[in-house]
């Protein structure tokens, strides 16, 4: 009997040690690094640009920036899936040769403005990634890295997706804003479809989907029998079926009711991901299509945010 108890008391204690394990590995795997941005200034107004794809006519969001000595315009994506801001190897190497051939990269790419506002960091990161830029070309649109959502850190976000500009400013009114949640830099707004209370991730990354959600949802909540869209995609190196289909569904979010038209679903993700977005609460994505005719504000310092029609 003692035996018994005591190997069911190991087992127990080896349990517990994985569960504090993997909670510790997981928690450090996606906590990201320090912020390391220093920004000075307010943007004021910054035209968006869409990247279209195929059909899509909300592919990804664009911001254009200017680089110190540089007269020319380049582009980053605003992703606030992502919580670091990044430069893409490949055009900041074809920046290098044409404009700063005799300089070091920390030299050229400490810092980049949005319009009025200077983002300043000693320790970007680079990524092996994008396409060499083409200054031949006056309509070319040369991407040189993603805006993530350390920089929401540091200032407000106001996206204007109806008069299709973007701002970030130091105060703002939030009489009658709502709160949310900004977790590990990612953030997590309430919304209601029906009775029902969620817990959503923006993610301009997901920019072109209204909301992504589980098998669950998708079957829930799209229209029966509607034509299904059906996309190839790539996560952690596995192969994802993207489905969409139209849905007729009122979603509310922060005093405002947004119409839900269409609702999509990702096949093929990992048990982590799944194991990961259900411990995290979040139910689903909303990506930049949803707010299309509305402005969204997030505070992310403050936890507040709101959404205007």
């Amino acid at each position: 009997m003692k035996t018994f108890k005591k190997i069911t008391l190991t087992v127990f204690i080896i349990f517990s040690l994985l569960f504090i394990g993997g909670y510790i590995y997981f928690n450090q795997k996606f906590t990201p690094p320090i912020n390391t941005l220093t920004v000075s200034g307010n943007s004021g107004n910054i035209p968006i640009k869409w990247i279209k794809d195929g059909e899509n006519n909300y592919s990804a969001l664009l911001l254009p920036v200017n680089l110190k000595n540089i007269d020319n315009t380049f582009y980053m994506q605003l992703d606030t899936g992502t919580p670091t801001t990044v430069f893409y190897q490949k055009p900041l190497e074809s920046i290098q040769k044409i404009f700063f051939l005799n300089k070091k990269f920390n030299e050229i790419f400490s810092d980049f403005n949005l319009n009025k506002m200077k983002i300043t960091s000693s320790d970007f990161s680079v990524i092996n990634y994008g396409n060499e830029i083409n200054c031949k070309d006056s309509e070319a649109v040369n991407i040189i890295g993603t805006i993530g959502s350390d920089l929401l850190e540091k200032r407000i976000i106001i996206l204007d997706f109806k008069n299709t500009v973007c701002s970030f400013t130091e105060t703002i009114n939030e009489e009658g804003f709502s709160d949310f949640e900004f977790k590990k830099r990612k953030i997590l707004l309430p919304a209601k479809i029906g009775n029902k209370t969620l817990k959503l991730m923006y993610d301009s990354g997901t920019s072109g989907y209204e909301l992504i959600t589980n098998l669950e949802g998708w079957n829930q909540y799209k229209i029966p029998n509607s034509t299904e869209k059906h996309e190839r995609g790539n996560a952690w190196g596995n192969t994802l079926t993207i489905k969409t289909s139209a849905a007729n569904q009122k979603l509310e979010i922060a005093n405002s009711v947004l119409q839900l038209s269409e609702i999509t679903y990702i096949e093929g993700t990992s048990k982590i991901q799944k194991f990961l977005m259900k411990s995290s609460g979040m139910e689903g994505m909303l990506g930049n299509k949803i707010f299309i005719n509305s402005t969204l504000i997030l505070d992310c310092n403050n936890k507040k945010f709101t959404v205007k029609r």
